[in-house]
C-alpha cells in the first residue's frame, strides 16, 4: 500500500474540458485516488506563428496532411508533463488523459507492472492495438509487458513514466514532426525503451467519442493525394522495418 500511494497519478486536462474533469475526479474520488492535474496546452487558442519546436514541413511528409491544432495542443500537454515529474524529484508517475475510465485495481496493477520493468522506460497501459506481441516481463499481478513488433498502436491515453525516461524524451521528442502516440512509441529514434501490457489495464470512458483534436472528416479533409503523398508512404515502410528490427534486436 506504500508503494501504491507514491505513485503520483498526472492527469492532463485544459481548461475547456470541465466536464471531462469532473467526470474523472468523481471517479477517482469513488476509487481513492490522488489526481495530480498538469495543465494541458489547448491548441485551439494558441495561433499557428506561435507554435513552438514543430517542423510542420516534415510533419507534412511523415503525415500525408498538415498537423492540427489540437495534435500540437496535445503534444505539448504531454511534454509539459514529462517536465512535471522531472521537476517534482519523484522517480515515476502515472500519466492519464482525462478521457480513460479508472478502476479499483488500477493503481495496484500499475505499481506491480513498474516494479517489474527497469526505471528507464515507459509503460503504456491502454493502446487501440497490440500485434505480434513480444514479452518480456511479467508482474506480480499477472499483467504481461513486452513490444508490439508493428505499429503505431495509437492512444497515450494511460502509460507509466519512470523521471529517467521522461527526461530524455522531453528533450529528444522535439521538434515535433508526428502526432504525440506515433513519436512516443520511436524507442529507436528517441532511445526510450517503449513497452505495451499485453492486453489493457484501462479502457476509455464515456466521453471519449467528445473528441478535442478533431473528427475523422477533418482528418480525411486535410489528406493529401497521389504523388504528393509518396513521401508518407515511404516513411511508413521505413518506420515498419525500424520498429520491427528494434523489438527483434531489444
Amino acid at each position: 500500500m506504500a508503494l501504491e500511494m507514491e505513485l503520483p497519478v498526472l492527469l492532463i486536462n485544459i481548461e475547456r474540458a470541465a466536464a471531462r474533469r469532473a467526470l474523472i475526479e468523481g471517479q477517482a474520488a469513488e476509487l481513492g485516488i490522488t489526481l495530480e492535474r498538469v495543465a494541458g496546452v489547448d491548441g485551439s487558442l494558441v495561433p499557428q506563428e506561435n507554435w513552438a519546436d514543430v517542423d510542420l514541413g516534415l510533419f507534412r511528409n511523415r503525415n500525408g496532411r498538415p498537423m492540427m491544432a489540437g495534435e500540437y495542443g496535445c503534444y505539448r500537454s504531454h511534454i509539459n508533463a514529462f517536465r512535471h515529474l522531472v521537476a517534482s524529484g519523484r522517480k515515476a508517475a502515472l500519466v492519464i488523459e482525462d478521457d480513460v475510465a479508472l478502476t479499483h485495481d488500477l493503481m495496484q496493477r500499475a505499481t506491480a507492472i513498474l516494479q517489474a520493468v527497469p526505471d528507464d522506460c515507459v509503460v503504456k497501459l491502454v493502446n487501440h492495438r497490440t500485434v505480434a506481441f513480444q514479452h518480456r516481463f511479467t508482474s506480480a499481478m499477472g499483467d504481461r509487458i513486452g513490444l508490439s513488433r508493428f505499429g503505431p498502436q495509437g492512444s497515450s491515453a494511460c502509460y507509466l513514466l519512470t523521471a529517467k525516461a521522461a527526461e530524455r524524451l522531453a528533450e529528444r521528442m522535439l521538434p515535433q514532426s508526428l502526432p504525440l502516440d506515433s513519436a512516443l512509441e520511436r524507442s529507436w529514434h528517441h532511445g526510450v525503451p517503449v513497452y505495451t501490457t499485453e492486453h489493457n489495464v484501462i479502457e476509455f470512458g464515456a466521453l471519449r467519442n467528445e473528441t478535442l483534436i478533431a473528427s475523422r472528416a477533418d482528418y480525411r479533409g486535410l489528406k493529401l493525394r497521389g504523388l504528393k503523398k509518396m513521401p508518407t508512404h515511404m516513411f511508413r515502410v521505413g518506420e515498419a522495418f525500424r520498429r520491427a528490427i528494434y523489438a527483434l534486436l531489444r
